[in-house]
């Protein structure tokens, strides 16, 4: 009898039910099966109950990736959690933000990272903390708690908590907005198994499959990776990308079959000599996060003749929307496709009525992957989801759908096209980054007067982020002002350039005027 998986840890124990030797994940030579995987999440699931874990409290897990790192996402479903991922490159400053955001009362992390945590956890609601490794050092008002280790004895079938229903909330990713600090984008057990259901049935996944999984799994498609390996039964990689020759190393050591990247990485990766071994196991690869560049697309067709180019477009707010059927790339390259399986995509006027073929409009998703909005932020919520106007359908109850921001176009085929974005957002290496947050930290540095934070087309990072800012006292050169920013932000937020002036430019109504810093830092 087929089993209904409504909680996301179900992706797990029902294949450690039906498959239980099959290899689940590897990490560092190390490889373990669904079975062990499942019994390590229930021994996590259990702690985390015992330490008096409540359904829907936020469980944050700060760790690179790992055998662990997995095993907490899914532990928090099981026990009735929700589970936060943080981006293993994030600084302590960000890292406080999310826990405080949050409301995280549970942290899994290791000994390193929670000592550079001390300074911000006094902020936080953080009371229970479950060390993975090497024990940590006591810190006050926090009880620690070392890592279980897995007993072999549990059976498979072994629960440790009653379950939540498909619509309560399973996860928070934290994504940047075009304004302000990261804002938590709260997915359900619905969004995140049909997501893996529907990514699993256009990539054709199968129990053969082997996926590396390179991206963080703090970004949607990263934790995609993992739950479309663990809908069909696949074997899951994990990867903490430092070097890109590493990649075709793990692609060789393992027979990888399925590979998802961001551009910046493609580009990287396709200047590498593929040896044979590395490149024939390839069945697919994906892009996603950012348009493909032709040359990049054309060169990655020659390094993997036999392997079938997915692009993709997706956004955290409703996990996953688009794709690119293969048989489509040499006629439409510069494509984002059509729907995913189980979505609907409408390319819409301000007004709500549809655009025709050839007009601009606003991308708009609806269906079971929209998610249910942005944790403790009522308003914005009700600015990206708002319900579709049917008048045909009057006696129906208001569906919400996901206003993604973004401008497309159509053309006679349906076949949808990236235009920009309509905010001040800067997309680069793969991340939504906020203009403001890159400010706010040049400003916590004391160094500058005035500072505005733009994206300028780069042909490797998607854009690269120049910040163009007054500065304090004149000794201060661009060289100090990037130096004291690697201190408080992850490098992938790191300016590319400062550009230090004597005054910001700006609009009648006395704002920075933006598009003409954009424009002039362009030329």
């Amino acid at each position: 009898m087929t089993r209904t998986r409504t909680n996301m840890h179900h992706l797990l124990s029902h294949m450690a039910a039906a498959t239980p030797d099959a290899p689940a994940l590897s990490y560092r030579n190390v490889t373990v099966s669904y079975a062990d995987t499942w019994r390590q999440t229930q021994q996590v699931a259990t702690q985390l109950l015992e330490i008096g874990l409540q359904r829907e409290d936020r469980v944050a897990i700060y760790l690179e990736k790992r055998h662990e790192t997995v095993a907490a996402i899914f532990a928090a479903s099981a026990a009735g959690g929700v589970f936060v991922p943080i981006n293993h490159v994030l600084k302590p400053v960000q890292v406080g933000h999310i826990l405080v955001d949050s409301g995280a009362r549970v942290l899994v992390t290791s000994a390193d990272r929670l000592r550079q945590l001390a300074a911000v956890l006094g902020d936080t609601e953080v009371s229970e903390v479950i060390v993975v490794g090497a024990a940590a050092a006591p810190i006050d008002g926090r009880r620690l708690h070392a890592w279980p280790a897995v007993d072999a004895s549990m059976s498979v079938a072994e629960l440790p908590a009653p379950e939540p229903i498909d619509g309560d909330p399973a996860a928070i990713l934290y994504t940047s907005g075009s304004t302000g600090k990261p804002k938590g984008v709260v997915l359900s057990h619905r969004n995140l198994i049909v997501g893996a259901e529907s990514v699993s049935s256009y990539l054709g996944n199968t129990p053969d499959d082997v996926i590396l999984s390179v991206l963080p799994l703090s970004f949607d498609a990263g934790l995609s990776q993992v739950t479309t390996a663990f809908a069909v039964g696949a074997h899951c990689v994990l990867m903490n990308y430092l070097l890109p020759r590493e990649v075709p190393k793990l692609c060789a050591q393992y027979g990888v079959t399925g590979l998802t990247c961001v551009p910046p990485l493609w580009l990287q990766l396709a200047e590498l000599e593929w040896p044979d071994d590395a490149a024939r196991g390839l069945r697919y690869w994906a892009n996603t996060g950012g348009r493909m560049p032709r040359k990049t697309l054309d060169r990655l067709r020659e390094v993997f003749p036999l392997a079938r180019p997915y692009l993709m477009y997706g956004l955290t707010e409703a996990f996953r929307s688009t794709f690119l059927d293969p048989a489509e790339v040499d006629r439409r390259p510069d494509s984002i496709g059509k729907a995913i399986p189980n979505a609907e995509i409408l390319v819409l006027r301000p007004d709500g009525t549809r655009c025709d073929p050839g007009e601009e409009g606003e991308l708009v998703h609806r269906g079971p992957l929209v998610a249910l909005g942005y944790w403790n932020d009522p308003l914005r919520t009700a600015e990206r989801y708002r319900p579709l106007a049917r008048p045909a359908q009057a006696w129906r109850a208001p569906e919400l759908a996901v206003w993604s921001g973004d401008t497309v176009v159509a053309d006679d085929d349906g076949f949808l096209y990236f235009v920009g974005r309509s905010d001040d957002m800067i997309k680069t290496s793969g991340y939504r980054v906020s203009p403001t947050e890159i400010e706010e930290a040049a400003y916590s540095t004391g160094m500058v007067g005035d500072a505005v934070a733009v994206g300028v087309a780069d042909d490797v990072l998607g854009q690269r982020i120049v910040l163009s800012a007054t500065v304090a006292r004149p000794d201060i050169d661009g060289a100090e002002i990037i130096a004291a920013l690697r201190q408080v932000l992850p490098m992938y937020m790191v300016p590319a350039r400062i550009e230090i002036r004597g005054e910001l430019p700006r609009s009648p109504n006395g704002k920075f005027d933006r598009n003409l810093i954009k424009a002039e830092v362009s030329a």
